[in-house]
C-alpha cells in the first residue's frame, strides 16, 4: 500500500510539472499550441483506455500508475526541451 500511495504521490508531481509546461506552451500562441491542445485531448483518450483495458485484464493498480508516469515523464521531457 505505501509504495501505491509513493508512485500515486510521484504521478501527482509530476503531471503538476507537465500542466505547467502545457500551460506555459499553450501561451505562446501559434500551430505549435493548435498542435500541443490536439495532442493533449488524444493522449488522454487513449490512456483512460488503456487504463481501462489494464483493469479489466487483471493488472495490479501499482502498474496502472506506473503506466501513466511513464507517459507524463514523456511529455515533461518532450515539453522541457
Amino acid at each position: 500500500m505505501h509504495r501505491l500511495f509513493w508512485e500515486m504521490s510521484k504521478l501527482a508531481f509530476e503531471a503538476q510539472q507537465v500542466i505547467w509546461l502545457r500551460g506555459i506552451e499553450l501561451a505562446k500562441g501559434g500551430a505549435t499550441t493548435q498542435r500541443e491542445a490536439a495532442r493533449m485531448v488524444s493522449e488522454k483518450a487513449t490512456a483512460g483506455q488503456q487504463a481501462v483495458l489494464k483493469v479489466a485484464t487483471g493488472t495490479a493498480p501499482i502498474g496502472i500508475v506506473r503506466g501513466y508516469r511513464r507517459k507524463v515523464r514523456a511529455n515533461a521531457r518532450r515539453l522541457s526541451r
